[in-house]
């Protein structure tokens, strides 16, 4: 199994790859960045990806060098190096290297890494039992100060969030937003089901438009299950009668238990099943180059 990293399209064992210390995206946090894994080797719904990771850089105003296909030949020879039975992939875009200083026209880049490792495997039990999550006391970013639809490398806020939610013994935080309504997870989206009908946070709220979460969405929708994107509150989620997150490396998993407050029955539930299995026949079948042209929901809008 091996870890393995390029930078600028040089690949070096994980371990040996420099960026420089006047990179931007070290010196400010001033990158964006996805996380995409494979399936029987390919990655996942690249197409998909590369619209968010342009769509993020272009909030910050940069661009994304090369076209599609060259970004997925990047990921793809990264692959072949590390030969891992399925790996995680991760893909940080910089503005590039600059002087320590906020004059961004002495900048010279972007900086592109990719990050390649052996997938990390979760254990069975949390898809058949379902996870504990965590109400934090941290408030999702407000979108008028770091707008978390932007995938950017500044991650502080969900690495309290997290902090708080592993010292409370959960697998995942769950937060709010600055006005209080349901937002998402560090690194997932949040679901809860209420008489069959699914619902999920609006993009609205300031949550990350996630990609797991794009597809749910339309698979919920081929699959007759209603839908609702609307403001939920933290009770919506502890009288739901089931509840499951989203996430690329993580797929639908369901959660058992907010805190101390049993989700349901407890277990997974009928309309979990139902997309969990959706997901995992879907999965395999939209990877590599096929899955490069994306016809669906436009970046940023709502579906279902």
């Amino acid at each position: 199994m091996g870890f393995f990293a390029s930078v600028n399209g040089i690949i070096v064992p994980a371990e040996q790859a420099q960026v420089s210390v006047l990179d931007n995206g070290f010196a400010f946090g001033d990158s964006v960045y996805e996380v995409l894994r494979t399936y029987e080797g390919r990655p996942f719904e690249p197409g998909r990806h590369f619209r968010r990771l342009r769509a993020s850089a272009a909030r910050l105003g940069f661009d994304i060098p090369g076209a599609d296909p060259e970004l997925l030949d990047g990921v793809e020879a990264l692959l072949q190096c590390a030969a891992n039975a399925e790996s995680y992939i991760r893909i940080i875009v910089s503005r590039g290297v600059g002087d320590c200083s906020y004059n961004f026209d002495t900048v010279e880049g972007p900086t592109v890494v990719m990050i390649v490792k052996p997938l990390p495997a979760y254990p069975e039990r949390h898809y058949a039992e379902g996870i504990r999550v965590a109400a934090v006391s941290i408030r999702r970013n407000h979108p008028r100060a770091l707008d978390p639809a932007i995938k950017s490398s500044n991650l502080l806020n969900n690495i309290l969030a997290v902090r708080e939610a592993r010292a409370r013994g959960a697998e995942e935080p769950v937060l709010l937003s600055h006005e209080g309504f349901l937002a998402e997870g560090a690194s997932t989206n949040v679901f809860l089901a209420r008489g069959g009908e699914l619902r999920t946070p609006p993009l609205a709220a300031g949550i990350l438009p996630g990609i797991t979460r794009e597809v749910v969405l339309e698979l919920a929708a081929g699959l007759g299950v209603p839908v609702d994107q609307a403001p939920l509150h933290l009770e919506d989620l502890l009288s739901a009668d089931e509840a499951f997150m989203t996430s690329t490396t993580r797929e639908v998993v369901p959660v058992r238990q907010v805190d101390d407050t049993v989700i349901g029955a407890g277990r997974p539930g009928p309309v979990t099943r139902r997309l969990m299995d959706a997901f995992r026949t879907y999965a395999p079948a939209h990877c590599g180059a096929s899955a490069l042209t994306v016809a669906a929901t436009p970046y940023g809008r709502t579906s279902g």
